[in-house]
């Protein structure tokens, strides 16, 4: 049984007004949503992930830029606007690559993005991130997610799904390992140390009731699941009007606004919603669309 207590989490993203501010900060300060790699996953190429403290010691970096951004924007705005997808992993890359080109405020030398291995005629994959670590000398290789995954059943590895079936968690540990920590050079650069990002959320299914909802210990929690990051819940079931839940935005996912973007809920459909009151995540699913 895997215990934790989520009153004392570090959420520093929450005391910036800026919604983009908000999601930056949230991009460089979150842990990843695992701790550890499962003992039940074949590793065919090693990865790590970094220690929750190391993110919060890049936030601390990072503080004196967010204040600014946080009065003055236009910089952070004038990047995002680049970005003509919707799709909130590519959103999250942006924010990454947006800290990463500080190169004042960390130890990291930016080598390249986006960078493709073609062999021959043929793309064979692509590079999230390739960086100099310049207080270690070594290059390495970064492929950044965010993710948001439902457990089912025992929670296991292969019991987590994304709101598509079938992208899980399982299958997004294996294509790291596979496929994207492949390969041995880059940029004529032999790579060294290879990290995944993976942020996002992590969600247990509603069990008995509303009022239970901020006892995780009534769950059995797998080794690598990270207590540093926040944990939602999910379900099939509405709340009751006087719960205060809002509906966020498909944006907010990554960070909540400072103020609700919505009214208090009183109609429902597939999405994520929040109690500002306890800091309680909710995706609710409509029952009928679970299976399919």
């Amino acid at each position: 049984m895997h215990l934790i207590s989520q009153h004392q989490l570090f959420e520093p993203w929450l005391q910036f007004k800026h919604p983009l501010v908000r999601q930056l900060a949230f991009a460089v300060a979150s842990p990843n949503i695992l701790s550890a790699l499962p003992l039940e996953l074949d590793i065919r190429h090693a990865f790590h992930f970094h220690p929750s403290q190391i993110w919060q010691q890049h936030f601390q970096t990072y503080l004196p830029r967010l204040k600014q951004l946080d009065q003055a924007p236009k910089e952070l705005e004038d990047f995002m606007v680049q970005l003509k997808s919707t799709r909130l992993g590519l959103r999250f890359e942006m924010f990454m690559w947006f800290w990463l080109l500080d190169h004042h405020y960390h130890g990291y030398e930016l080598l390249g993005h986006s960078i493709q291995i073609i062999n021959g005629a043929h793309t064979i994959g692509e590079l999230d991130f390739l960086i100099k670590n310049t207080e270690t000398n070594q290059i390495e290789h970064w492929e950044v997610a965010l993710k948001y995954y439902l457990g089912e059943t025992d929670m296991g590895l292969t019991t987590w799904y994304g709101l598509n079936r079938t992208d899980t968690l399982n299958r997004k540990l294996k294509h790291f390992t596979q496929k994207q920590f492949q390969f041995q050079q880059a940029l004529d650069t032999d790579i060294q140390i290879r990290y995944a990002v993976l942020k996002g959320q992590l969600f247990l299914p509603l069990k008995n009731s509303f009022t239970d909802v901020g006892d995780f210990n009534q769950y059995s929690l797998p080794h690598w699941l990270n207590p540093d990051r926040r944990l939602g819940i999910w379900g099939t079931t509405i709340p009751k009007a006087d719960l205060n839940f809002f509906r966020l935005q498909r944006q907010e996912w990554i960070c909540p606004n400072a103020v609700p973007s919505s009214l208090t809920a009183h109609w429902w459909t597939n999405g994520l919603y929040l109690q500002n009151q306890h800091n309680q995540f909710y995706m609710y699913r409509n029952s009928s669309l679970i299976f399919t």
